[in-house]
C-alpha cells in the first residue's frame, strides 16, 4: 500500500514507517518541512492528497513538555496541532476523487474520566468533562468523513513506552541514578502501551479491511497502577524505585490542569482491539521494559 503518515517525524512515526516499510509498503511523511519523501502541511491544504491507499495522523505538540509554561498559549498550540492537521487531512481525502481505502487517527485514552474503580473499553462514555477529554472529543470529531468510501478507525493510545523517546525519555535518568518511584500517591492507574504494539495497532487498522471505529491503544496485561510501573522500571534498571515524586512538585512543573494527566489515571482495557485479532508482542509490563532498557 502507498500509505501516508501525518507527523510522521516523531517518535511513533519513526517506529510506524520502519514497520509499514518493513512489510512492503510505500510511505510520504506529511510534515512541516519539506524534503524527500515528503510533502508539507501546507502543499496538502493546497495541491489535495497524493495518490495513496491509507492515511494515518500522529500530529501533535507534545503536551507534557516540561520546557513549556501550561498557559493559554500554549494550550492553543496543542489544540490547534491536533485539530488543524486532522482537518486539512479530512478534507484532502473527503474531496479526493479517488480516497484512500483507509484513515486512521491516533488520540488518547485521556477521553476516559480518570477513576481508581472504574474500567473502560471502546464503548465507554467520556470526551466532556476537563480540557483533555474535550480535546480527544473534538479531534476525534474533526476526523470523522461522511459517507462509507474510507474505512476509519481511531486508536485511542495509551503512556507509549520505547527506547530514544516517549514518557520514559524523561523517566530513566532519575530511575537510574536511584531516585525514582510513584508519582504521587502511587494508586492512579497507568495505562501504557509499548511503541512496537501501538506501530503493530496501526499497521493492523491499515491492513484488516474489518477493522473500524474506536480501538484501545492500551497493553492487555492486568492494569497497572502507577506505583507498580514504578517498581518494575525499577526492576528492569536493577535500581530501587521508592522515592515518591510529591504531586505539589508535579503540579508546580507542569500546571494543575495538565498534572492530572500524571497524578490520575483510568483502568482502559483493549477489548476491541483483541476482538479484531491483534496480537500483542509486548502484553506483560515486565518484557515491555526489560526491551526498553536494554
Amino acid at each position: 500500500m502507498r500509505v501516508l503518515v501525518g507527523g510522521g517525524t516523531g517518535f511513533i512515526g519513526a517506529a510506524l514507517t520502519q514497520l509499514l516499510k518493513a512489510r512492503g509498503h510505500e510511505v510520504t511523511l506529511v510534515s512541516r518541512k519539506p524534503g524527500p519523501g515528503r510533502i508539507t502541511w501546507d502543499e496538502l491544504a493546497t495541491s489535495g492528497l497524493p495518490r495513496c491507499d491509507a492515511a494515518v495522523n500522529l500530529a501533535g505538540e507534545n503536551i507534557l513538555n516540561p520546557l513549556r509554561r501550561w498557559n493559554e498559549t500554549f494550550q492553543k498550540e496543542v489544540l490547534s496541532s491536533r485539530l488543524e492537521t486532522t482537518q486539512i487531512l479530512a478534507r484532502a481525502i473527503n474531496k479526493a476523487p479517488q480516497p484512500p481505502q483507509a484513515w486512521v487517527l491516533v488520540t488518547g485514552v485521556a477521553y476516559y474520566q480518570p477513576s481508581l474503580t472504574a474500567e473502560y473499553d471502546e464503548d465507554s462514555p467520556g470526551g466532556d468533562f476537563d480540557f483533555f477529554s474535550n480535546l480527544v472529543t473534538k479531534w476525534e470529531a474533526a476526523a470523522r468523513l461522511p459517507g462509507e468510501s474510507t474505512r476509519q478507525v481511531v486508536v485511542r493510545s495509551g503512556v507509549v513506552l520505547g527506547r530514544g523517546g516517549g514518557a520514559i525519555h524523561h523517566m530513566l535518568l532519575p530511575f537510574r541514578l536511584g531516585l525514582g518511584g510513584p508519582i504521587g500517591s502511587g494508586h492512579q492507574f497507568f495505562p501504557w502501551i509499548h511503541i512496537q504494539d501501538l506501530a503493530g495497532i496501526l499497521v493492523h487498522a491499515l491492513e484488516a479491511s474489518h477493522v473500524q471505529g474506536v480501538l484501545n491503544g492500551v497493553a492487555p496485561a492486568p492494569t497497572t497502577t502507577n506505583a507498580e510501573f514504578a517498581k518494575a522500571l525499577g526492576a528492569a534498571l536493577g535500581c530501587p524505585a521508592f522515592i515518591p515524586l510529591p504531586g505539589m512538585v508535579v503540579q508546580a512543573v507542569f500546571g494543575r490542569e495538565r498534572a492530572i494527566m500524571l497524578l490520575e489515571g483510568q483502568k482502559v482495557v483493549p477489548r476491541k482491539t483483541l476482538a479484531s485479532g491483534y496480537r500483542y508482542s509486548f502484553p506483560e509490563l515486565g518484557a515491555a521494559l526489560k526491551e526498553v532498557v536494554a
